[in-house]
This record gives C-alpha cells, structure tokens and sequence, in this order.
C-alpha cells in the first residue's frame, strides 16, 4: 500500500524533524507508527541519523513495527530487526537501520555493552506510559542511556491515565530534567500538594504543566479523523445472596467462610478490595499451606449478563474484556472454542486470532486488558466491547476500547458495555475511571489550545 499521510500527519513528522526531543500525543488510530517511520527515513537520507532504536511493548514488537513496515510501499526498504527471543544475541551483531526491543529487555541492553554495537542515534519509546515510574527497573535501565541518543521521541495516546504526576518519566526521557525538574520530589513539590495518603495537582498545575511542555509535545484528538459514535451502556446485576454476604463479610470484618468450610482472610483493607473485585467477578482466589492458588466460583451472575448480550447480537462479532483467570476459565465454558488474547499466549497465536477477527471470523474474542491494550489493531471485526470485569487501570480501559473505536472500522457505532454489580467496588470502578479519563482529557486539549496559539 502507498501511505498518503493526513495533513495531521504531515504536521507530526513536520514537528519531529524540527526538534531533537518531542513528544507525540495521538490518540490510537492517528497513526503514530507511520508518522515515526517517515520522519526517520526522512533524517536517516539527509545524513541526520542513522539507526533507530524502538522500545515498546512485547505484542507491539511482534505485531506492529515490523508489520507496518512491511505493509507501506515507502518503507519496506527499511530493515528491522527485533531483539527477543533466544537468539536475540545474535541478533544484536545483524546490521539493520532499526532496531526493536521491548521493555523488559532494556536490562539486558544496558549491560555488557550491547548498545554500543549498534550504536543507534536515535531512540523512540512507544506507549511511553510504561515509562512512568523512574522507580522501575526498565526506567533506571534506559536512563544511563539516553544521552547516547542525538535525538529522542515518546509516542502514547494516554499520556496521563492516572493524573498529571505520570507525565514526569516520560518528559524525562526527552529533556533529562528541563521542562519539569531533575526529580520526582521536585516535580511534586512544585505542582502538587499532599493530602497524607495521596498527590493532587493544585489549581494551576494543569496550565502550567501544559505550558512546560508545550514546545515539545504535539497532541491531536478523534476530531482528526472520522471515527464511529461511541455508546456505552451499563448492565447492572444483583450479586446472589450467598455471593453478597461472602462479599459485605469481605469488605467489612476482612474476612469469610466459604460454603465448603474454608476460611479466607486479608490481611489489609487493600488486599481485602482486591478479593472484593474478585468476588463481585464471580470467583475467590485462596492458598493453601504450600501457597499453590485455589479458585471457588462464588455466582455466575455477571457472566449470565454476558451471554445475554451476546445472544442479542445474533451473531454478530463481540471482544469481551475480562480481569481475572478465573473469569476467562467460566468464559471458555460459556463459549466453547473461543480465541483469547492474555498472559500466557504466544505470540503466533496471537498474530492468527487477530487475523481471524479482522477477517469476521468470530463471533467472540476474549481479552486481558494489560495484554491487548496497546498497538492491537482489531478495528476489522466488529462494533461491540463487553466488560464482562472492568479493570482499574484507566490507561487500559480506553487503549482496549480503542483497538476497535478507531480508524478503519465501517461501522457507524462502537458500543461499550459494562457489566456492573450493584453495591460493590464496581461502583467505585466506575467513578475512578471517569476521573482519571477527564484529567487525561483536559491535558490533551489544553496542549491543543497551545498549538493552536502558535499557528
């Protein structure tokens, strides 16, 4: 295929080239791959640069960069190499123009000298996101890194899934410390104020955060590209009374007793929130003496609601999200056969299950959030998202529903449903979410409003 770039698009690559360090903040669909591919085969035939270094997600290793590369006429003379695998040894000593590792393998690049062989000048992080917390093994690995790099960019659609103080590692990667301070505690103390158990940004930290950043960060929106209308819809359900009293003596006393005797305990009101999710899920994780993991389907109410919505499709394609193991387990029960995409699936397999959406050829598609939440492109296969258990991460929450909102996809809605249960942790899922989201949203059309200013 011949990549016609949008005029947005146009304007990214445009902003890349002008600056050794920028961010692009596209939303998912926009593009952020291609427009990274021509703005370094464009530096890359003016002598300006002359490897590129990738770092993103294991199934984006895999499923997007070299896939994109190959799909477009104008770069399938660049040459990839991916370094994961057993042989990625070897790999490192290939000769290539870019080079693609995951996050988890910046460790392994950093030592022994391996960066140096291939000497790369320019360095991209895609979902930079993952980059967040310069607590992080992955973060103090890239950053003794980064001033081999003439140039650096961050590519992520949710720069700030849980507020403003996530914007802090990924900045760093482009400025090593000008826009927003040197270090955390002082990015903190200057925008922030501590209420004792968490960090809230003050009044004008969001226009002068925005201001920092904005001669170095780009963001575009939905308004960019013709997108289906987007409808969501809550199916609340009643938790079965046995179900509720092991949830209340769960959220309250921190402990219950189950129907075959056993006793399940937390030892925190943290834990005890997390067992609650999985209660209003369906299910209850234990351990026994030996600590191997055992799991008690406490009600089916949430996946009868499920089955009920896609009996009402009659057929038509569905990608219903799930939390917990034991979630995937009961809906590999109720849908015999079904592909999913989670912890544990090779990558092959993965590769084919998406081929095979996209082709129409399912009618269900089983998916883990944090593993098919970033560079999945699902638009091919359906209109219709499930939460059969909403996760907690909002970053995560809209990367999945964007895997089929977004560009390509021909129908004229994408509908969201959530399956919630009444008077629980759900709720308060719920209000979280819709939080977070709007933080995010007003980061991403403040910096708008300044590039607007500079037109």
């Amino acid at each position: 295929m011949k990549w016609v770039p949008r005029p947005y698009q146009k304007k990214a690559v445009k902003w890349c080239l002008e600056r050794g360090a920028a961010g692009l903040f596209l939303r998912p669909g926009l593009g952020k791959t291609s427009i990274t591919l021509a703005m370094f085969d464009i530096l890359r035939r003016q002598g300006l640069a002359r490897r590129l270094l990738i770092v993103c997600p294991l199934r984006v290793l895999y499923e997007v960069w070299p896939e994109e590369v190959e799909l477009w006429d104008e770069f399938q003379h660049l040459r990839v190499v991916l370094l994961h695998g057993k042989d990625k040894d070897k790999a490192i000593h290939r000769d290539a123009d870019i080079y693609v590792v995951n996050f988890d393998g910046l460790e392994w690049l950093e030592s022994k000298g391996r960066l140096k062989v291939i000497n790369p000048d320019v360095l991209v992080v895609d979902e930079s996101t993952k980059l967040k917390n310069t607590r992080t093994r992955r973060f103090k690995s890239v950053k003794p890194m980064l001033n081999k790099f003439k140039r650096r960019y961050i590519l992520t659609g949710t720069p700030s899934p849980n507020g403003l103080l996530d914007l802090f590692g990924q900045i760093f990667i482009l400025d090593q410390g000008v826009a927003l301070g040197r270090y955390i505690s002082h990015y903190r103390a200057e925008y922030f104020d501590n209420f004792g158990f968490d960090w809230m940004p003050r009044k004008d930290t969001q226009q002068r955060v925005s201001k920092r950043l904005e001669h170095m960060v780009i963001s575009f929106g939905d308004e960019n590209i013709e997108l289906p209308q987007l409808v969501e819809n809550d199916v609340w359900v009643e938790l079965p009374p046995a179900a509720r009293k092991t949830y209340d003596e769960m959220e309250t006393i921190l402990i219950t007793q189950l129907t075959g005797g056993e006793v399940v305990k937390a030892v925190s009101k943290g834990v005890a929130l997390g067992k609650c999710r999985q209660i209003a899920n369906g299910g209850l994780y234990s351990y026994d003496d030996e600590n191997n993991r055992h799991t008690t389907i406490l009600h089916t109410a949430k996946l009868d609601a499920v089955v009920d919505l896609v009996d009402e499709l009659s057929g038509q394609p569905a990608l219903i999200a799930y939390e917990f193991q034991h979630e995937l387990e009961q809906l590999l029960k109720a849908f015999p056969g079904a592909r999913w995409i989670g912890g544990g699936a090779k990558p092959m397999e993965v590769k084919t299950t998406i081929q095979m959406w996209n082709a129409g050829e399912l009618q269900v598609l089983l998916g883990q959030p944090q593993s098919m939440g970033h560079g999945l492109n699902l638009q091919g296969g359906g209109d219709t998202v499930i939460w059969a258990g909403l996760t907690y991460n909002a970053e995560d929450y809209d990367q999945l529903i964007k895997r089929i909102h977004r560009s390509g996809n021909k129908h004229s809605h994408t509908y969201v449903h959530r399956v919630v249960a009444k008077n629980t942790v759900d709720a308060a899922i719920l209000a979280a979410l819709r939080f977070k989201d709007r933080t995010q949203a007003v980061l991403m059309e403040s910096l708008k409003h300044y590039a607007r200013i500079k037109k």
